[in-house]
Formats: C-alpha cells, structure tokens, sequence
C-alpha cells in the first residue's frame, strides 16, 4: 500500500471512533436526564429512535449526493454536523421550554453526521490500494468497537472524578475527535471506488437480486440484535440490577464493547482458518443465550455477563454480513454500501426501541424489553441458513 493512503486509514479510523461517540455517549446520560430534566423513559426511548432513524434517512437519500459532491466532502460535513451536534447538546436543552425537545434537536444534527459517516467510511476504506482489504476492513470495523469501549471508559473515569452533573464538559472535550479528523480527511488522498469498477450496478439490477434482499434482512437484524442491549445496556445496570452507575457502565457497556472489538479482531486475524457462515451460525446462537440470560437469571453479576458475552456474540455479524454481501454482490459499489447502511441503521432503531416500548409497557422493565428483542437474532440466524441455502442452489452462479 502507499504509505500516503495510511493517512486516509487513519482517518477511516477515527470516523467510525467519531460514529460511536455520536451512538453511545448520550445514552450514559439517560439517568440523568431522566433526573435532570424530569423526561420520562419513554422519551428517552424516542431519542434513540430519532437518532437511528435520522441516519436510516442519510443512508437512503446520500447514494445520489455523495457521488455529486464527492466523497471529500461528504466525510467532512459529516464531521462538521456530528460536532454541531454534540456542542448543541450542552446548550440547547436549556434553551427550550422542554428540555426534551432541546435534547431531540442535537441528537438529529450529530445523527445527519453519523448517518454519513456510516455510508462513507466503508467505501473510502474499500477504495484505498491496501495490500489486504479484507483485513483492513475487518480492522476498521474494530475501531467502532474501540471507540464505544473508550467513551465508556473516559466518561465513567471523568464522571467519577469531576462528578456527573459536569457532563457538558466532557461533552466539549468530545467534540475535539471530529473536529481534528475533519483536518485529517482535508488532506488525505480519497479514491472512488467508481475508479476501480467498470460499471457498478443500477438500483433495479441490485434490487431484482433475492440474495440482496436476504442481505438487507440479516444488516438489519445485526444491527438490532448490537444495539438493543448496547443502547440500554447503562441504564439497565443501574436501573435494572441496582448497582452503581460506575460499575455498571465499566461492567456493562463497556465490557461489550470491548468483547465486540475482540471477536472483530479475531476474525480479522485469523479469518482465513474459521468457515464465516459457520462463525456466523455460531455466534447467532450465543447472542440468543445472552439475551435469555439477560431477561432471566436475577443475579446481577450473571445478568452483567449476559450483556458483556453479547457483545462477543454480535461482533462478526455486521461486518460479516458486509463481507458475505461484497462476495456475492459484485458490483454493488456505493450503492450497495449505503442500502446496507439504511438496512442497519434501521435495526439499530428499531431493536433498542422495541425493547424500551415493550420495557415501557410493562412499568420500566427492561428484562422483558430485551427479552422481546430476541426476535431480531433468532430472524439473523435463519438469514445466514437461507444465504447459505440460495447460493448452494446457484452453484457456480455469479451475483450481477
């Protein structure tokens, strides 16, 4: 690989560290805002459902845009709107008559960034000359991991030192990722992965495709079976188990970023010994029992489990479901990338909304929100066993 494209990785790095501040920071604040500004659970679910569903609008209408203004400066107002956002949070709540409406405000300006980077960074990452993209990309997906794992780190460590009611602050100083990237990705060599094909697919030609349409499904279960317990995992901690919010989020959140990025990083390294659909198989089948463990067994410590070894459990099934997509789609290019985008970014709405409407219901129990969730990877396990049973009936067939 050119050494001038290790600028660009770089960069593709810290995007997808910027996508998980924007996804993860806010709901360690639900608690407080919830005390804070008075705003009932149910709200607080309306927020995570705003901002998924925002990038789901992203990921739809950016195809055709992205490809007029360029890749460039796609990336760099997607940064530009996450950053807004987030200096809008410590601002805007106080401003409004509802804070809620205060906090819903922000949460769609850094979501407009989100949804981009999310569409964007992938396809930058893919295009780049790397010497193994395969790995690369596996490698990129970790980062999301790492970032999620160092936002929990740093807020719970800042929070326990400076105190939670200082959250502003350290939303400020969040605000500084996106803003250096912004720079970095200014002066970094961008391809277009239109450069490297000959012709990539029309919407219809992708569309008329049935194996593309099982890989929308499995996107988007992989994106709900992630985030309905990533996005609850904090407030299921402290709320649910009744252990401090320090611990929770160190043993909660936190562990399953870290074991998200571990299974990627496993994967990455030594993809090449493991069968993906069997990995994928596999890992469906944990994260229902983490699910299970969550919504059943009462003791705190194995309900922490639960939630950690979930992470581990859904780690390969996004980029997994990438990579299975790219092998077997050829062609899709940008658009492919940004359908499958919307498809995720629709499960990781609708996942962690259906938990807190069904917990909600049911006088806030998140137990049996996230047990209703278990839909989602019971739904991505029969994706992988009918992709597999497509494409062994298409024997010697190539996707077009």
């Amino acid at each position: 690989m050119k050494s001038n494209y290790k600028k660009t990785m770089y960069a593709c790095f810290t995007g997808y560290v910027v996508q998980a501040i924007v996804n993860n920071f806010v709901p360690l604040l639900f608690v407080t805002f919830q005390k804070s500004y008075k705003i009932p659970l149910s709200e607080i679910t309306v927020l995570i459902t705003v901002n998924f569903m925002v990038q789901l609008l992203v990921d739809l209408l950016s195809a055709g845009f992205i490809d007029r203004i360029g890749y460039r400066a796609s990336i760099i107002l997607a940064h530009i709107f996450s950053a807004a956002g987030l200096v809008l949070l410590t601002v805007l709540p106080e401003l409004f008559g509802n804070a809620f409406w205060g906090i819903a405000v922000s949460v769609i300006i850094y979501a407009l960034g989100g949804g981009l980077i999310e569409v964007l960074v992938s396809p930058i990452m893919e295009a780049c000359p790397t010497d193994n993209k395969e790995k690369a990309m596996s490698l990129l997906h970790s980062f999301y991991c790492w970032g999620h794992m160092g936002v929990v780190l740093l807020s719970t460590a800042f929070f326990a030192i400076f105190g939670i009611e200082n959250w502003k602050i350290l939303t400020l100083l969040w605000v500084l990722i996106p803003v250096a990237n912004i720079f970095l990705f200014a002066n970094a060599p961008i391809c277009s992965l239109n450069e490297e094909e000959e012709k990539g697919l029309t919407a219809k030609e992708l569309f008329s495709q049935k194996i593309f349409w099982i890989f929308m499904l499995m996107m988007m279960c992989a994106g709900a079976s992630e985030q309905a317990v990533s996005q609850w995992a904090s407030t299921f901690a402290e709320q649910g188990l009744g252990i401090s919010k320090t611990a929770g989020d160190l043993a909660g959140p936190m562990a399953f970023a870290a074991l998200m990025g571990t299974a990627r990083l496993i994967y990455g390294k030594y993809g090449d010994k493991f069968d993906l659909n069997r990995f994928m198989k596999y890992s469906c089948i944990l994260c229902i029992a983490s699910y299970l463990c969550i919504a059943f067994v009462p003791v705190p410590v194995l309900g922490l489990t639960g939630c950690a070894v979930c992470g581990f459990s859904v780690g390969i099934l996004w980029p997994g479901t990438f990579s299975k997509a790219s092998a077997s789609v050829q062609g899709g290019g940008t658009l492919m990338f940004a359908m499958l985008a919307l498809a995720g970014d629709l499960g990781c709405s609708g996942g962690p909304t259906l938990a807190g409407f069904v917990a909600g219901s049911l006088n806030n129990n998140l137990r049996m929100g996230i047990l209703a969730a278990v839909v989602f990877p019971v739904l991505l396990l029969a994706g992988v066993v009918w992709s597999m049973s497509l494409k062994n009936k298409t024997k010697g067939e190539t996707y077009r």
